[in-house]
């Protein structure tokens, strides 16, 4: 019920990052990041569905750590093979390594801490939220178990951080 086709308005999104590997060769160099993302709306049904797809590229100095990351809510459907719009967004995550603690930022636009649901299951973290019709949904492989009782947990204006103490 929640899903919808995206033809080739999600293609046009995937044209529209030309010069992609011209601009990794840089990043390489610099060890930097590069994230781009698109919008695709729908009409129709019972609802105005908005696609959302974009992805975060991030290199170590030298090029030695690279990372893509995507976000959104448009995913390729496992039996089709045709992308579809979900209800439920992916947001975009960055975790950090410090000396006596990991912090997880996840960006998640409308919700406030009150709205978070986390799981920890081993060393994997899975996040989910609600706020009236945004939904987001994110699962997480930390570099080590944490226990969730020593999670400090804050949300200011959708940026969610989790510092995580062993």
């Amino acid at each position: 019920m929640g899903d919808r086709k995206v033809g080739s308005s999600f293609e046009g999104i995937l044209k529209g990052l030309t010069g992609l590997v011209d601009k990794l060769g840089e990043l390489a160099e610099k060890g930097d990041q590069l994230q781009k993302s698109g919008e695709i709306k729908f009409k129709g049904g019972e609802k105005n569905l908005k696609g959302l797809y974009g992805f975060s590229f991030k290199v170590g100095l030298g090029g030695d750590d690279v990372k893509i990351e995507p976000f959104g809510n448009v995913r390729k459907d496992k039996e089709s093979g045709e992308a579809v719009v979900q209800e439920i967004r992916e947001p975009i995550a960055d975790v950090f390594e410090e000396k006596d603690y990991t912090l997880i930022v996840v960006e998640m636009p409308g919700i406030s801490e009150g709205d978070v649901h986390i799981d920890v299951s081993d060393d994997l973290l899975t996040l989910y939220a609600e706020k009236g019709e945004k939904k987001y949904r994110k699962e997480i492989l930390m570099p080590s178990s944490y226990l969730k009782e020593k999670m400090q947990v804050s949300c200011n204006n959708g940026m969610l951080e989790i510092k995580c103490v062993d």
